[in-house]
């Protein structure tokens, strides 16, 4: 029996009067930088790059000289041009100028080129050869250097990690403003992609992987730019919906998958899922998983509640800890391996971890309802024993229901 075998797309083939490579650079409000970062952007694709390029600076409705300077830009260099919309919005720019454009390859990076240049040509020849159908650079490969604060650090890690748990993601930076697709690939995924601003990325990446795309990832050296506008609670809460969003498409079958596949010729293969262990050892890993999570949450929960407010921050630490700690239970407890079923048990997992908050939060509220004051022996003593409840029902309901071996 022969293994199935990938189709191999054909090395890309532009037309006799369009470039090969279309750059979009999304702008708001950059009067001030625009003008210095595409000119050096300019340099190095007319220094490295062997085909002809455009570099297509989209004005995101900006309110400031933006504009004027990336007129001034376009009227100079004739790889340039300008697009102005009047929505804002990072999806937005690239789905209308990617819809649009007719490049063989389309690519995007921020204005503050916080991504070394140097990853171009690796990021878009797999593309242009025909091995890859979208590129994306990566801050968090170990061949990767980036320099950036902590919080940051820490936000990026937990959000693809949610990415992981929840949407089964198999790429290792959703969010890296460094990123390319073959055309032939974006018109069968963009009308699919809803969202028009920062989970745009992640989105397109989810369609592509479940639609069997081949994903190539770059190490990238990475510089964080001080002035960022994005305002990171706003992002986050947004990512949190998106991530709802499409986990939901994909539980309930809403997308159309089969017909991606068969209109990009890729069949993602699922291995088989390994069998469960011995109760001894799935005991004693669920109980390490376990610690490991409660020492996360902690250290998640100190890093963002100076920026997020103690609400938010204990629901990202928590929302985080437990799809990680279902996903660490599903490989490294039970054996389990693949892709095949992952949404359905971390949807299992959350209803379990709900059943568990209710018990021990119902324990809490029963106490308060007895008679006479409750001191905070009692209450710790109460739980204490509704947490070893809580704990033994999850592992039970884990091993019997989630992972059970079928």
């Amino acid at each position: 029996m022969t293994a199935p075998t990938l189709a191999r797309r054909a090395p890309v083939t532009p037309g006799p009067a369009a470039p090969l490579l279309d750059l979009v650079v999304p702008v708001y409000n950059e009067q001030t930088d625009l003008e210095p970062c595409v000119r050096r952007l300019h340099d190095y694709l007319a220094a490295h790059l062997p085909y002809r390029f455009r570099i297509t600076v989209t004005d995101n409705a900006s309110v400031d000289a933006t504009p004027q300077v990336a007129a001034r830009l376009a009227a100079e260099l004739p790889e340039v041009r300008v697009v102005r919309l009047e929505q804002k919005g990072r999806g937005w720019a690239l789905h209308h100028v990617w819809s649009t454009s007719d490049a063989a390859v389309l690519a995007y990076l921020d204005v503050d080129l916080s991504t070394d240049l140097a990853a171009l040509p690796p990021l878009l020849a797999p593309l242009v050869s025909g091995h890859s159908d979208l590129a994306i650079g990566t801050r968090l490969a170990a061949q990767s250097r980036v320099v950036r604060g902590a919080k940051r650090e820490v936000i990026s890690r937990c959000y693809n990690l949610l990415l992981r748990g929840t949407l089964a993601a198999s790429f290792s930076d959703a969010q890296c403003g460094f990123k390319a697709i073959r055309a032939d690939v974006a018109r069968e995924l963009l009308p699919l992609v809803e969202d028009t601003g920062w989970f745009f990325d992640t989105e397109l990446l989810v369609l592509a992987q479940n639609a069997g795309a081949r994903i190539h990832e770059v190490p990238v050296d990475w510089v964080d730019d001080p002035d960022s506008r994005v305002d990171i609670v706003a992002t986050v809460l947004a990512d949190l919906r998106g991530v709802a969003r499409l986990g939901r498409a994909l539980l309930t079958g809403s997308l159309p998958l089969a017909r991606l596949r068969e209109q990009l010729g890729r069949t993602p293969s699922t291995p088989p899922a390994d069998p469960h262990g011995r109760l001894l050892r799935q005991v004693v890993r669920f109980g390490l998983v376990g610690l490991a999570s409660t020492l996360a949450y902690l250290l998640l929960f100190a890093l963002a509640r100076p920026g997020l407010g103690a609400q938010a921050a204990n629901l990202v630490a928590l929302l985080v800890t437990v799809v990680a700690n279902t996903s660490a239970n599903r490989r490294l407890t039970f054996g389990i391996r693949g892709s095949a079923d992952r949404l359905r048990h971390q949807a299992q997992g959350l209803l379990v971890f709900g059943l568990g908050l209710v018990l021990t939060s119902g324990s809490l509220a029963l106490l308060h309802l007895a008679p006479g004051p409750a001191g905070s022996g009692v209450e710790a003593a109460v739980l204490v024993g509704a947490n070893l409840a809580a704990t033994l029902a999850r592992f039970t309901l884990l091993r019997a229901w989630v992972f059970r071996a079928r």
